[in-house]
Order: structure tokens, then sequence, then C-alpha cells
């Protein structure tokens, strides 16, 4: 069953409180029976959550319309954007009371706070990225990472990796992508950042997989998939016989749809000795940030409220 959700075309008036969630196919999303739960916790009895449906790829004045509503109408509190991070910001900077340090630097946006008539941007997938890989990975250091797709969520790990990792730093990033642009945006933001990292920027050619530089990652190494495919898009970026680093780690950016790479991963685990671990800690991290930067309640990341949190998520998933 899914929740009726809105398109740019049909945005209305709201009738009470409301966050948004603009994304791609937001009526699936189990944040609707997660928000639900959280609502009692938070003091949030009387807020809505409504999604809104946007394409791939929308054009700018599509992008321009929800931020607009979002900005004008009375009741709309703000929202959380998944896919369309990149593009929101591009289409829509100048509709922006302000943005904070992360927006201007990544050039992207995965929350709106909207109140009396202004609106701000905040790129929050930073400490999102940081808190599930944190959780994931016991020791990061020197190992070597493989991220597959260079969108938003992708540049906020990386950013993570370059300027805020520290100690705990990788050895070795290999960062793929379809689109130059994308891995521009990439090189661009680690400019400056960690030394010590080896970073290796890789366009995929048309119908090129992930296989042969899967084939050269070291023992123990992390490999992302945060190309949206499994869910935005069908397929995986892997074949099935692509074979993990020993040792390694499968982690999985999304939590729902086909999920092509985590069915592969959960294959390859025994022999592979892999860790696999799907999108779900990283989902409650984005939701967690984004309702604390809507409604400013304080919600920490980490400890027994948070962790009430969780449980109530994992209660309903």
């Amino acid at each position: 069953m899914t929740a009726e959700t809105l398109t740019p075309d049909t945005l209305r008036p709201a009738t009470s409180p409301t966050m948004y969630f603009v994304g791609v196919t937001t009526g699936s999303s189990a944040i609707h029976r997660v928000f639900a739960a959280w609502r009692p916790l938070l003091g949030l009895d009387d807020v809505a959550l409504v999604g809104i449906d946007v394409p791939v790829g929308a054009d700018p004045a599509v992008y321009r319309r929800v931020v607009a509503h979002l900005r004008d109408d009375e009741l709309s509190r703000g929202a959380l954007v998944t896919t369309h991070k990149l593009d929101l910001y591009s289409a829509s900077t100048d509709l922006l009371r302000r943005v904070n340090d992360d927006a201007a630097r990544l050039r992207e946006v995965s929350a709106l706070v909207a109140r009396d008539g202004w609106i701000d941007g905040h790129a929050l997938d930073t400490i999102t990225s940081q808190l599930s890989l944190q959780a994931i990975v016991p020791r990061l250091a020197g190992r070597d990472v493989l991220v597959m797709g260079a969108g938003g969520a992708a540049l906020a790990l990386c950013d993570y990796f370059a300027h805020r990792a520290g100690a705990d730093a990788p050895g070795r990033v290999v960062v793929t992508d379809i689109a130059d642009d994308r891995l521009a945006s990439i090189r661009t933001d680690i400019g400056g950042g960690n030394p010590a990292i080896e970073w290796v920027t890789h366009r995929l050619s048309p119908g090129e997989t992930h296989d042969e530089l899967l084939a050269g990652l070291a023992p123990g190494a992390v490999v992302v998939n945060a190309t949206g495919m499994g869910k935005d898009r069908p397929g995986s970026p892997l074949t099935d016989a692509a074979v993990f680093p020993f040792g390694g780690y499968a982690w999985e950016f999304n939590y729902r749809g086909e999920l092509g790479f985590l069915r592969q991963a959960r294959a390859r685990a025994e022999a592979d000795g892999l860790t696999v671990e799907d999108g779900w800690r990283y989902f409650v991290h984005g939701w967690t940030r984004a309702v604390d930067a809507v409604f400013d309640l304080g919600i920490p990341t980490a400890g027994p409220d948070f962790e009430r949190l969780y449980d109530a998520a994992q209660e309903v998933r």
C-alpha cells in the first residue's frame, strides 16, 4: 500500500503544519509509517508528512515551483530532498534566503526549512554519511573505497573523507559516474582536502559495469552503491559474476526497491567474507537530521533518545 502523494502540478495549500518529502516515488517510502511512530515521541502530533514526486532530471522550472510553494505557503514548514539534491540547488539558489556552509560548498540541498515567507537550504548528508559509515565500518583508516555513482549523497560521503575523517581517512577512493560534470564536482570538492588520500575518478563508458574495478580493490575494501540503480532505476552497477574484495564491506545506500546490488552482495557474503549493509540506518539518520532542521528539536545523533527513535522505526519497517 502506498501513501497519497502530490506532484509539482498538484501542489495545494497545506491545511495543517506540513513537512514534505521531495523524491521520485515517495508514496512507497517507509517514512510514512516511521513518521507516524515518531510523532508522539517528538511532539509533532499535528504535523502532516506529504510526498512530492518529481521525475529524475526534471526541468529547472519544476524545482522552482516546489521551492516557491514551500516558501509561500503559510503552513508548509520544510522538506527532505532525496534524489534531486544537486538539481534543486542548481535551479533554485536565488529563491533561498540563505544556505548552510555545506550546501554552499557541495552545491546541493538535502533539507529545506520554511517560515513566514522565507526558505533556507541545508546540506545534511555530510553528517548523515559520517554517522552511518561509522556504524558499519569500525575502522576505515587506510582502506580502499569504491563509490559507485557521484550524485549528491556520494559527494557528501567523499567530502567527509576529504575534509573530516582525519586519521580515520581511507587510503584510496575510486569514484565512478556516467556524467563528467558530477565527477568534476567530486574533484572540485576534494581539492585542498586530506593529501594522504589517493583519489581516482572514472567515467563509465556506455554499458560498462564495475566488475573490473571491484577486482582491483584491496582486501577489506568498502564498496558503496550510490548510483540509484535498484531504487530509482532498475538493475545494478555490477553483474552477477562480480567478486567482492575479501573481508570487505558492501554498503547499499538504498533500503527499498529491487536492490540488485544488495542481492548480489548477500549472495557473495559467505564466500567473500563480506559485511553487508543496506540503507536503513542511513535513512533513519537522514530523516532525524532533516526533521531536526525543520522543527529545531535538538534530536541527538546517538544515545538513548536516538535509539528510541531508531527502535520505533525498526518496529514499523
